[in-house]
């Protein structure tokens, strides 16, 4: 198993010839430049549009990627009711659908055998793992091509997106809660 930096993900993802497929497990991430948008979000500050979390290095890289043809695709496992951080994902993932990444979103009681940890996929022949330090910050990757732990991977990839609900069906689903 190889060690990234944190640093290193958007390295890998332009690596990425064919695929890049996305696991999220947890319900909630320590991302530095998360922080203030979601404390706003929770505290029901409206933003103004000249202050909204910025995520156009995010959104170029998936129109790049998508533009020559990576197909890019993310499972979010989440737990319902959802955390305030899941609420907040669903107001700021839409840009990210736009730009050409499938989001899908898996409830946690409707699939079983759900990994510990969030990795990426990438061309169906490597994953790097998502590596956090004890605050639950991003702390790099571990990346492999380890046949047993790659066809783990596209098989559990493969059965949460069967089960798993497009962005847009789950955030109507959602709203229609509320």
């Amino acid at each position: 198993m190889e060690l990234r930096s944190d640093d290193d993900w958007f390295e890998l993802l332009e690596g990425a010839r064919r695929s890049a497929f996305h696991l999220e497990v947890r319900d909630c991430y320590a991302e530095p430049e998360e922080s203030e948008p979601l404390r706003r979000y929770l505290n029901g500050e409206l933003e103004p549009e000249t202050d909204r979390y910025d995520k156009s290095d995010w959104i170029e890289l998936v129109e790049t990627l998508t533009a020559r043809g990576v197909l890019m695709r993310r499972v979010r496992v989440i737990t319902e009711p959802l955390s305030g951080y899941h609420h907040w994902l669903l107001t700021v993932a839409g840009s990210s659908v736009d730009a050409g990444e499938d989001i899908r979103y898996a409830p946690r009681h409707l699939v079983e055998d759900v990994p510990a940890d969030d990795w990426w996929l990438f061309d169906d022949d490597r994953v790097g793992f998502n590596l956090v330090d004890d605050a639950g910050k991003p702390a790099g990757a571990a990346v492999t091509a380890d046949p047993g732990i790659v066809a783990y991977c596209r098989a559990t990839r493969d059965r949460l997106w069967r089960l798993a609900t497009p962005f847009t069906d789950y955030v109507a689903a959602v709203n229609a809660r509320q």
